[in-house]
């Protein structure tokens, strides 16, 4: 194998790109890695720049007529970040087109070296990303690794179109860490076949309840199997699965209350099955999501094929051995996997909660197969604490939405909007209710914060904080080994950054400052995602405001972000959510489809 690494326009001017997926710090931070390793390895490095100039104007149509220029020479938007600047001996080329392939100098540099092996990374994904593995493609036997987490794109959804037709044909997409052990000797994870759906009969609603009734007696053991797989902290996967059970039964009486048919005139309406669900699962409620979409899905007479998160693969074969009476299918793996299951001609729906890159991923291959979907796609939730508030109150139920279980809840209290009248005496409450939140072994029962899931995560959190440039409070000091990530709050006042306008998934709370309530609520709503919102306010004159101008699906009057009914519609708005919520009378909508049927008999 002879490598070769092509850095793709990661140059200033095409990193501020608004609405950039993942966000810029984050690829930058994975861009050095992958440089870093190939550098460790010897590997020749190519970097790929636009350049245009006005001297010579050889801008592309679309930018001469929407008067842009971007990457001029000798600007600080044509180089790189300090990180990804070339050292002595690494080629540079230049394009004012689509792909590196137009400068001499890169074929210069493929004559030399002779690589069989051509890695990418860069943005855009949906362009020059994608213009450079197919020009390399067509060098055969040149073959494409591109560093996914390494790649951006301004247009995401378009990205995960191009992923989806490049891997088909193309290029392999895999992470950083993926490509170094891959250069290494490790093979690539494989996808596994879909499971055959044929011969599989409806299931009763009642299996739902006997179901509930295995479940409960098995709280703590599946309490504990989460705290040694995931690190959830017992005290939460004990309620999470009583709260399953709960749940189950609360399905099995919707399904049964909405088994009729209506009729209008002459016509009957009613409702069946879509057929085969694809279930798509994250690792953090490894019980309640998951049966939260199976329990439906059967109760309303589908099939289902569950796709869990690895990290939750061994509580996930648990679960499913208790399913026994329901038409499921398990499917292990990652990200591949998920991709093959809600692209099978057999999957009639597809319902998925994660990442915003999963549900760009879940749009493509539902929109492209034109079946419904389904997605909770995560939350970067913000409450607003006004000076009339119970600042003890806010503090506490901030803190606690916050940092309990390692910030690893979708519903987790992401943002503090902060009047400024009252900002230093809550900072001060909130530092104090987070430092006496109990932390340590997620398989003590009075532990609230516990690990995060993995060294990636850790890694990942780490290298968010150490490029935010933002003050910092460590409600706990600096404690924090192995897989534990010490509380943090972020005092952030720049409403662009990274850490404001990108979930962090971790035990992370930004502090926001606003100075009159319009712009409390431009802070509030003011990022990409809309799952759930919070105020604090003894003033029924701004509940009611706050009620109509937050945009979010789950909204809360004096209570935290975090967590939710079981009976209850919830999903999320704008980048949080897509097709119905989940939950409640919401199920039938989702997991069903109208029928309209004629007949030639008047009904009066």
């Amino acid at each position: 194998m002879k490598p070769l690494l092509l850095l793709v326009d990661l140059q200033r001017d095409y990193l501020a790109s608004p609405g950039l997926e993942p966000a810029a710090g984050s690829v930058v931070e994975r861009a050095a890695a992958l440089l870093e390793a190939c550098r460790e390895r010897d590997l020749p490095v190519v970097h790929a720049w636009t350049t245009v100039s006005r001297d010579d104007d050889r801008r592309m149509p679309h930018w001469k007529r929407a008067g842009r220029w971007l990457c001029e020479a000798g600007t600080p938007g044509h180089e790189p970040p300090a990180a990804l600047a070339p050292r002595d001996g690494e080629e540079i080329v230049h394009k004012a087109f689509f792909s590196p392939f137009e400068d001499e100098g890169l074929e210069r540099v493929l004559g030399a070296e002779r690589p069989d092996l051509l890695i990418l990374a860069g943005v855009h994904v949906h362009g020059c990303v994608r213009a450079a593995a197919l020009d390399g493609y067509r060098r055969q036997p040149l073959e494409i690794w591109v560093a996914a987490d390494a790649c951006a794109s301004n247009d995401p959804l378009h990205a995960a179109t191009t992923r989806r037709y490049l891997e088909a044909r193309a290029a392999s997409f895999m992470s950083v860490n993926e490509i170094g052990a891959a250069l290494d000797g490790t093979e690539p994870a494989v996808a596994p076949s879909v499971p055959t759906l044929d011969g599989w009969r409806p299931a009763d609603p009642s299996a739902l309840g006997r179901v509930a009734d295995r479940l409960e007696p098995r709280a703590e053991e599946l309490a504990r199997a989460m705290a040694a797989e995931i690190g959830k902290p017992v005290r939460f996967g004990e309620q999470e699965v009583l709260r399953s059970a709960e749940m189950l039964r609360a399905i099995a009486r919707h399904a049964f209350a909405a088994d009729r048919d209506e009729r209008a005139g002459t016509v009957e309406v009613r409702r069946r099955p879509l057929g085969a669900v694809a279930v798509i699962t994250p690792w953090n409620n490894p019980v309640y999501i998951p049966l939260g979409k199976i329990g439906p899905a059967a109760a309303y007479g589908n099939a289902v094929v569950w796709k869990p998160a690895p990290e939750a693969q061994a509580i996930a074969e648990r679960v499913a051995s208790l399913l026994d009476e329901l038409p499921l299918s398990l499917v292990p793996g990652g990200r591949r996997s998920a991709e093959a299951v809600m692209a099978h001609p057999a999957i009639d729906a597809v319902t998925i909660t994660g990442s915003s890159t999963a549900g760009f991923a879940a749009q493509d291959a539902c929109g492209r197969r034109r079946i419904p979907l389904q997605a909770e796609l995560g939350g970067n939730n913000g409450a607003v604490v006004w000076p009339d508030a119970d600042l003890t109150l806010a503090a506490r139920e901030i803190a606690a939405g916050a940092f309990a279980q390692a910030g690893q809840r979708c519903t987790a209290n992401r943002r503090l909007i902060v009047h400024s009248d009252c900002r230093e005496e809550l900072l001060e409450l909130v530092e104090r209710e987070s430092a006496a939140l109990p932390w340590g072994d997620p398989a003590d029962p009075d532990t609230v914060i516990g690990p995060v899931v993995s060294a990636a995560a850790r890694e990942r959190l780490a290298a968010l904080i150490a490029r935010s440039g933002v003050e910092l409070i460590h409600p706990h000091g600096s404690v924090g080994e192995g897989l534990w990530y010490p509380p943090t709050i972020a005092v952030c006042d720049d409403p662009a950054h990274e850490l404001v306008q990108h979930e962090s998934f971790g035990p992370v709370l930004v502090v926001q400052t606003a100075d009159d309530w319009d712009g409390a609520v431009a802070l509030l709503n003011g990022v990409p995602q809309g799952l759930a919102a919070a105020l604090f306010t003894a003033s029924p004159e701004l509940e009611q405001r706050f009620l109509n101008e937050a945009r979010a699906g789950v909204l809360k009057l004096n209570r935290s972000t975090a967590d939710a009914e079981i009976d209850v519609p919830f999903g999320g708005w704008k980048a949080s959510g897509i097709g119905p919520p989940e939950h409640g009378r919401f199920d039938r909508e989702f997991y069903t489809r109208v029928q309209a049927v004629y007949s030639d008999s008047v009904v009066s």
